[in-house]
């Protein structure tokens, strides 16, 4: 799934962008509440954020230190509070009142595991984290919940930080789970530090130390570790230098904990018999009980797109995933960064993407748009110039170049080192539909 800092090409990151500014913005800095509530919306958001990131598509700018979630929550997911009486008999009325609630619990631990969500207690997540931190206060959202995540307040005496831990299958939304302990490419997702580690027993680390906004450096910090174990499990752990994830003002120069320390939680013996409470999810389900679009293999989409280039172009940084690449290309005067996304099934945006704008209609039906605009992350001086066209079957490739080797750098040159007639024939060209699919 490319696009953002998965891959977000042109109309795909503007339909992405979209939707997860409206789902972030809806949450007040200050309703803890409400943002544990919406912990699972935002959690499959940002699955599709992080993918994009690891691969460096042009969406990476929420990037990788985004806290992740894989068909789940990086914040708790319960909601409300979810309570079940533990007191001794009571009078038939209350009896009565205890049963429904009972009931009502058991119904919402089933609902969550048909969606292949965990019920856990947030007390027994919280007391994980606390056992395996350095000693300080914390404040624990929703801790009368239940969820898969825990999210909390900490606080040694040199400034409170937001601190979270989601517990997740690798195989939720189709993700291996290789990709989220992979450091990401610095061409789409800057960062100041990341180290991976295969670890004894079989598990595989990743710890990298960025940011909340990558294309704003000097904003929130992101710390984050996750551990993807030998058998199938995600543990994510995230940190800032704030109270909040967003919206909250810096309240120290970095998060509290220590890349080591970091590493001691999420890999903490504590959390394996709560990995054991997450039901399994169906491969084809993506959190939605949908199939994931089929797309053609990364390592094929990497060698089309270099094979359309124009000749006398030197390469340096590559990367992409199923249905995505990106490529920095340099004609002796200065680095571009050029990606393509190609996706199935996407017939339902023509009217949003292809209603307005350079729009042109071929012979075979297939819609044409030309795009010209600024850059978005950051970068002075940088533009971005893309072909994005979509088949009346639904099948859509999109090519993007920008004058700078990364989006959030500033411009090396005037213009990308591809013209806009390039892209488009990129993008029409029939190498793509030849390609075999595959389902991500």
């Amino acid at each position: 799934m490319p696009q953002n800092e998965g891959p977000q090409h042109e109309g795909f990151e503007e339909e992405l962008g979209a939707v997860l500014r409206r789902t972030g913005d809806g949450f007040a800095a200050d309703d803890r509440r409400e943002l544990v509530a919406g912990g699972l919306r935002r959690g499959r958001s940002r699955l599709i954020r992080r993918r994009l990131a690891v691969t460096g598509g042009a969406l990476a700018l929420a990037a990788v230190g985004i806290g992740g979630a894989y068909g789940g929550s990086l914040l708790p997911t319960g909601g409300g509070p979810e309570k079940v009486s533990v007191a001794g008999p009571k009078a038939p009325e209350q009896t009565r009142g205890t049963s429904a609630e009972a009931e009502a619990e058991a119904a919402a631990e089933a609902r969550a595991n048909r969606r292949g969500e965990a019920h856990i207690p947030v007390k027994k997540l919280a007391a994980v984290l606390k056992a395996n931190t350095p000693a300080g206060t914390w404040k624990i959202d929703n801790e009368d919940g239940r969820g898969q995540a825990v999210l909390g307040v900490y606080d040694d005496g040199k400034g409170e930080a937001a601190v979270s831990v989601g517990l997740y299958r690798a195989g939720a939304g189709g993700e291996s789970g290789e990709g989220q302990v992979t450091c990401p490419s610095k061409t789409a997702v800057p960062y100041d530090a990341c180290t991976m580690e295969q670890l004894a027993g079989g598990s595989r680390l990743m710890v990298l130390q960025g940011y909340e906004y990558p294309d704003k450096r000097e904003e929130t910090k992101q710390w984050r570790a996750v551990l993807l174990t030998k058998d199938g499990f995600l543990i994510d752990a995230s940190e800032y230098n704030a109270a909040a994830e967003k919206g909250a003002e810096i309240s120290r120069e970095n998060p509290p904990f220590t890349p080591a320390q970091l590493k001691a939680l999420v890999t903490a013996d504590g959390w394996r018999p709560l990995l054991k409470q997450i039901p399994s999810l169906p491969r084809q389900q993506n959190g939605s009980g949908q199939q994931p679009p089929a797309a053609p293999g990364a390592d094929a989409t990497q060698a089309t797109l270099r094979s359309l280039l124009p000749k006398g172009l030197t390469f340096g940084d590559r990367g992409g995933q199923p249905g995505y690449a990106f490529v920095v290309v340099d004609d002796g005067r200065g680095k571009s960064f050029v990606q393509i996304n190609v996706q199935t099934n996407m017939g339902g945006i023509a009217g949003d993407v292809f209603g307005s704008g350079d729009v042109t209609t071929l012979p075979d039906g297939r819609l044409v748009k030309l795009t010209q605009q600024p850059g978005e992350k950051g970068g002075s001086g940088v533009v971005w110039w893309s072909a994005d066209t979509l088949a009346p079957d639904g099948f859509r490739v999109v090519v993007s170049a920008f004058n700078t080797g990364a989006q959030h750098e500033d411009a090396t040159r005037a213009e990308p080192a591809l013209t806009m007639e390039q892209l488009k024939a990129i993008a029409l060209s029939p190498k793509w539909r030849k390609l075999p699919l595959t389902s991500n």
